[in-house]
């Protein structure tokens, strides 16, 4: 099967005609109108959903899926992982917004070409998102996701830019 992405969750019922409540990412909103056949994801199964009807409510949406007619479906569902393939939500990234599965691995290096580790994790934040690059000893050093210090992200090169500003990969000195 073709690699699937989650675009959100099922949360719960709403209502007492199979609506689902889904929690997705903030501000794609646009890329969920427009996504109509997607995948619930749980417990390693995999089922074919058909969005009929969607709706936003403060931080989720309410999507009426074709397949479902009741709250109990739904309620089956509660906890699955709304998910579409790969290339077709590629569309939807804005510039400079990548998958973390496609960050994860890449080796990071500094400007000058120099081996700092690979990308083992990407920590959230409230504030912005940290890459965990794992040096050759062993080292897990946290730099902030930001255009100041990651300048480059070479997807198809599986590498990335630092600006390795003093104390990012060094040990202070007291």
């Amino acid at each position: 099967m073709e690699e699937l992405l989650s675009i959100g969750k099922i949360l719960n019922f709403h209502g007492i005609y199979g609506e689902a409540k889904v929690g997705y990412t903030a501000n794609k909103e646009h890329q969920l109108i427009a996504i109509k056949n997607v995948y619930a994801v749980k417990d390693s199964k995999t089922i074919p959903l058909t969005i009929e009807k969607i709706r936003f409510h403060k931080t989720i949406a309410i999507i009426k899926f074709k397949e479902i007619s009741s709250v109990n479906e739904v309620v089956d569902l509660k906890g699955a992982y709304i998910k579409v393939p790969k290339e077709k939500i590629e569309a939807y990234l804005d510039e400079n917004e990548y998958y973390v599965d496609d960050l994860i691995g890449l080796e990071a290096f500094d400007t000058q070409n120099n081996f700092l580790g690979k990308i083992t994790n990407i920590v959230s934040t409230n504030d912005k998102d940290l890459l965990v690059i794992k040096d050759e000893s062993g080292k897990e050093h946290l730099v902030p996701f930001v255009k100041e210090l990651v300048p480059e992200v070479q997807i198809k090169e599986k590498k990335v830019i630092i600006n390795k500003i003093p104390g990012l990969f060094e040990e202070i000195e007291e």
